[in-house]
């Protein structure tokens, strides 16, 4: 269950925020340009990094003033109302203390509340983040105004995943994490905000408050970070007083996507002093993968509430479906599904009581079953190729159709369920050709 929205006052502006987790350590994430704190548990990837972040800390995120579920504001806001925006969070959550995440952009609101604040803050966390963005002549680390002027013309292209090469290069092809980035580009800015947050970035300026910060530090940046040079990350572990510098592998500023374990082992060590195990177990698993045919158009029709109902009633088939044949949801991304199960036969045979069992919602789904070996994650999550290689037999699937590879039919002989052969397809992202088959309604 996502945690629940509620909002903070901070002068005459309302603050959207969310608390999750009951860790002993209080932490409060410092947004970077846009979040909406309800669309970051519909992506998979960012779900399970706030939920590991949340399995060793009570955590606060919110919207910043002007963005996601925050009250609109006419013009960027300064330093010092974000530093009491983060403050008036800690307050409506019953925080004296916390360590502050700072991402991206949202670096310099953690300095600012350092500086300004220190007996609130025990540490600082510093990803991907930055005293001052843009080159001056006593910066020349910063990055030429031409560049930063380049970000001001992607608003043209506003709301459409813009951007999405440069923030995660490593997932420039994945169309559901572009679907998504769109979505949230329109869910938490206008145009006309995301043009005045791009235009006040170079006049932010922290500098001058990094001597004072007596706070412990952790900056962590990544070496091909597309969007922070690196440099920038040097700077700032260069110039507070009590700061330790990560550098991480990887070109992708988004922190959700690349090697997030890494980045997440890094968070635990510095604020719990315990580097968390790695076990890795390896099982064969069976996957289902599920998602909702023309959910866009739906969705556009119905309008947002209509949507949001029946997307509850979706998880609540689909939940009950999953239970009822044996197996377990893994987790929801918006209007899909991923659920894990010990035998191929019963995940099949859940697939095709989903398409009765959600067919009076006036819902057609998709669906790809696989089974290979997964690796189990923190969190209960799955990682492996095998669940990237169901995903896309889902996607291959024809509405009202349970598609499956070889490897499972040759898993259910015996079983009574027939198949009808669909082909032999490149599956992209993985290497080879896959047979695929459909399940016999």
């Amino acid at each position: 269950m996502e945690p629940q929205t509620r909002y903070a006052r901070s002068g005459d502006v309302s603050i959207a925020y969310q608390v999750v987790g009951e860790g002993p350590h209080d932490v409060v994430v410092a947004p970077g340009f846009i979040s909406h704190v309800e669309l970051s548990w519909e992506q998979p990837a960012l779900r399970r990094f706030l939920t590991r972040l949340a399995a060793f800390s009570r955590l606060v995120v919110f919207d910043k003033r002007g963005t996601g579920l925050s009250d609109p504001v006419a013009s960027a806001p300064t330093l010092e109302e974000r530093a009491d925006d983060l403050r008036a969070v800690m307050d409506a959550a019953g925080m004296e203390r916390a360590a502050v995440l700072g991402i991206s952009e949202g670096g310099t609101m953690a300095l600012m509340f350092a500086a300004g604040h220190p007996e609130r803050t025990s540490a600082l966390v510093l990803y991907g983040t930055w005293a001052r963005l843009g080159a001056a002549p006593d910066y020349p680390e910063g990055v030429d105004p031409e560049l930063l002027a380049g970000l001001v013309r992607l608003v043209d292209r506003w709301g459409t995943g813009v951007g999405l090469s440069a923030w995660a290069p490593s997932r420039r092809d994945d169309q559901q994490l572009r679907d998504w980035w769109g979505r949230l580009q329109r869910s938490s800015a206008s145009p006309a905000m995301a043009r005045t947050l791009f235009s006040s970035y170079p006049d932010l300026d922290a500098r001058c408050l990094l001597p004072t910060i007596q706070a412990p530090a952790l900056v962590l940046h990544r070496r091909g970070d597309q969007m922070v040079p690196l440099a920038l990350g040097r700077y700032l572990a260069a110039h507070l007083p009590h700061a330790r510098l990560v550098e991480l592998p990887g070109d992708d500023h988004l922190f959700f996507v690349g090697d997030t374990d890494t980045v997440l082992d890094e968070i635990e060590l510095f604020l719990t002093g315990a580097r968390p195990a790695q076990p890795v177990d390896r099982v064969v698993t069976t996957l289902l993968f599920t998602d909702v045919v023309g959910s866009t158009a739906l969705a556009a029709e119905l309008g947002d509430q209509r949507w949001r109902e029946l997307l509850e009633g979706f998880k609540d088939a689909v939940s009950r479906e999953v239970e009822r044949g044996g197996g377990r949801v893994v987790d929801f991304a918006g209007d899909g599904a991923l659920a894990a199960f010990d035998g191929p036969a019963r995940a099949i045979r859940c697939g095709l009581g989903l398409h009765k069992a959600l067919a009076p919602l006036g819902l057609s789904l998709r669906v790809g079953v696989h089974t290979g070996e997964v690796e189990q994650l923190r969190g209960g999550d799955l990682g492996g190729l095998a669940v990237h290689l169901a995903a896309r037999i889902m996607a291959e699937a024809a509405a009202g159709e349970v598609l499956v590879s070889s490897t499972v039919r040759d898993l259910v002989v015996g079983s009574g369920i027939g198949f009808t052969p669909r082909g032999t397809r490149v599956l992209k992202g993985i290497p080879g050709e896959w047979s695929l088959l459909a399940v016999d309604a």
